[in-house]
């Protein structure tokens, strides 16, 4: 068997770090794992294992002839059998099987949004040329059941890896005073994360408890999404509380500096945050989107999105009752390491795979 992951992009992203995350874990299992980055590389490229055979397309837009031709060539050469094909990336492998047509495709959707209004005329014929499709959440498996024409639907619940290629990363300390109570938000700089309804909450936190600090970690556009969150931090006057930090390698480090995980998203699949903070042992606060009730399940505290007030008194609460923390966040630590990892959700993925290779 000879996989290839196709991901548009290698900026840090939950699409993005499940595909590298399954470049690696094959290559330690099959002859040939692959991964093409189709229009923009970023930090996640240095987190490929050297097993892993890698392609570069520099796609520059949707019908580049040039980089059909270079893949084309780099599956025949590389005698690749499955594509899995990340997010958007699917385009681009199904204009691949039209030339080569023995080669399969599994669309893997890690969708994000509101499922109501997701555009799906187009995704519904492609979806023909399909042999599985992958979801990272029940209500995708779902939409994807009621909505697309492939027959192969399954759910897989994202994963962390079981050893981590080490990096080499400048180390930092989290901003601010040191001894202040430090809620990180690991999230890119996106109105689908919802930070205004995070910063609302944490102007309310401030009042009551001045010793906690906000430290937002992902990538910053400079966007106008991300001028309304600098704007607001101004307006209250948190310029020395919250604190922005881009995209960064040093993310694991940054975890284990934080008193809290906090997600205030108004849609997710299954964000990989959650998976980060639980493994760094920390407690967590998110809200009841996409898969993150099954996630945190009774390990953490939700609360429903858009309302900052609840998100503050969840978060005030944790910050009051030191051992009701401490307790959730051991125990978020353990179904973390025991249901999210590579070895036990990979074995799964690969064994279906195979079944579909055998078709």
């Amino acid at each position: 068997m000879r996989v290839l992951q196709l991901i548009d992009s290698l900026q840090p992203g939950g699409a993005e770090r499940m595909a590298v995350n399954y470049a690696n874990a094959f290559s330690k299992r099959i002859p040939g794992s692959y991964l093409c980055c189709t229009r923009k590389e970023g930090l996640l490229k240095a987190e490929i294992s050297p097993e892993v055979g890698y392609l570069f397309l520099d796609k520059k837009n949707t019908l580049d002839l040039k980089a059909l031709l270079k893949l084309r060539k780099f599956v025949i050469k590389n005698e690749i059998h499955l594509f899995q094909a990340h997010s958007s990336s699917w385009f681009l492998a199904l204009m691949v099987k039209l030339s080569i047509p023995k080669l399969k495709i599994v669309w893997h959707d890690h969708y994000g949004r509101n499922l109501n209004k997701r555009r799906k005329k187009i995704l519904r014929i492609a979806s023909r040329f399909f042999e599985g499709i992958i979801t990272v959440n029940a209500a995708l498996k779902e939409w994807a059941e009621k909505n697309l024409n492939s027959k192969e639907v399954r759910f897989f619940r994202n994963f962390l890896p079981d050893a981590q290629n080490r990096v080499p990363v400048q180390l930092s300390s989290l901003k601010g005073q040191q001894d202040s109570f430090k809620i990180l938000c690991l999230a890119n700089l996106r109105p689908q994360k919802d930070h205004l309804n995070l910063l609302k909450a944490f102007e309310t936190i401030e009042k009551v408890y001045s010793q906690a600090s906000l430290h937002l970690v992902g990538k910053d556009k400079e966007d106008n999404y991300s001028i309304e969150l600098k704007t607001f931090v101004r307006r209250t006057h948190l310029e020395e509380k919250v604190f922005f930090y881009g995209e960064t390698q040093n993310v694991k480090e940054l975890l284990l500096q934080a008193d809290l995980g906090v997600l205030s998203s108004a849609s997710e699949g299954l964000p990989l945050a959650l998976l980060e903070y639980g493994r760094a042992g920390l407690p967590v606060v998110c809200t009841t989107v996409g898969e993150c009730p099954e996630v945190l399940g009774k390990e953490g505290l939700l609360v429903p999105p858009a309302d900052p007030k609840v998100l503050s008194e969840a978060i005030l609460h944790y910050i009051d009752h030191t051992g009701k923390r401490k307790e959730a966040a051991e125990n978020l630590q353990k179904k973390i390491l025991e249901e999210y990892s590579e070895r036990t959700i990979f074995p799964e993925v690969e064994n279906f795979f195979r079944i579909l290779l055998q078709e």
